[in-house]
């Protein structure tokens, strides 16, 4: 469907106003009423932006949200090329949860959108992206010098996407960041050994 400037601006409204209220405190599961309260539009305003309804709304915020995990880790997740982009990067993606809290966006979307269509393969696609650009910042080491030349980068980088998916989901449990810090020092001193 081809929008208009204001017709793209009122999906985009209605996008992150859905994502905003599922990233609020336990929003149970949304409906389309819900969003049109929050997002100050009627249903056929959400159907006519989202002909699939609820689900593709869902899956439209759910590829918002994705985008938006790696884009907050910008500029240190793509320069990943010494000991101190890679100490950056781990405290400014510390920042990012500590801020968020308990409600991590895509951690709020998964629990919503588990079974709207689309959302395994959206998760699936960020997951890869995520685990690339480590896996270049291994690289980089590598070449570097910094690290050992036989290390497995894409294992690395695995151990690594596990590590702060593990470290998050403590910290939307227990509010407290420290398994999160934990997981990223000794991933990183694992790297700085190897």
């Amino acid at each position: 469907m081809k929008l208009t400037p204001k017709g793209q601006a009122t999906r985009q409204r209605i996008i992150d106003g859905t994502a905003a209220y599922l990233r609020g405190n336990d929003p149970g599961s949304v409906t389309l009423d819900d969003i049109g309260a929050v997002t100050r539009t009627s249903k056929g305003q959400i159907f006519h932006y989202f002909p699939d309804g609820k689900d593709g709304l869902l899956l439209a915020v759910a590829r918002h949200e994705a985008a938006g995990v790696l884009t907050d880790q910008e500029p240190h997740l793509s320069a990943l090329d010494s000991w101190e982009s890679w100490t950056a990067w781990r405290d400014s993606l510390v920042a990012r949860y500590v801020a968020q809290g308990r409600y991590c966006p895509l951690g709020a979307l998964l629990d919503q959108t588990s079974s709207t269509p689309g959302t395994a393969e959206v998760v699936t696609e960020l997951l890869s992206q995520w685990e690339r650009a480590i896996r270049d910042g291994v690289l980089a080491m590598q070449r570097g010098g910094e690290v050992r030349a036989d290390l497995d980068p894409d294992r690395t980088a695995a151990a690594f996407v596990a590590g702060i998916q593990g470290g998050v989901q403590v910290l939307r449990a227990t509010g407290r960041p420290d398994r999160l810090e934990a997981a990223l020092d000794l991933l990183i001193d694992y790297l700085r050994r190897a």
